[in-house]
């Protein structure tokens, strides 16, 4: 058996674990209001990410229009934020 660091350990079994998304999900709202900005952030209800999609929920309608222009944008900008390529989709729910 070979020697881990405790964060290769951790992702390892974040890795294998259905707690993943949830773990991503708390990464991605601590910055979530750097990412998008204030206004956006005040007005998301929920983020969650299942798989490699990131579900944006709001009850604003013209934030939830204008999130849907920017989705390409948001996934690029979650995936700079948090290093790594997470999310794949956006949806704006």
């Amino acid at each position: 058996m070979g020697e881990y660091s405790i964060g290769d350990a951790m992702k390892k079994f974040l890795d294998g674990s259905r707690i993943k998304g949830g773990i991503q999900a708390l990464q991605i709202e601590d910055v979530w209001e750097d990412i998008m900005g204030k206004t956006v952030a005040r007005y998301t209800d929920k983020l969650q990410i299942i798989g490699d999609k990131l579900f944006i929920t709001t009850h604003v309608a013209p934030l939830k229009n204008e999130l849907m222009y920017q989705k390409e944008k948001i996934k690029q900008r979650v995936n700079e934020a948090l290093k790594q390529k997470v999310v794949n989709e956006v949806i704006i729910q």
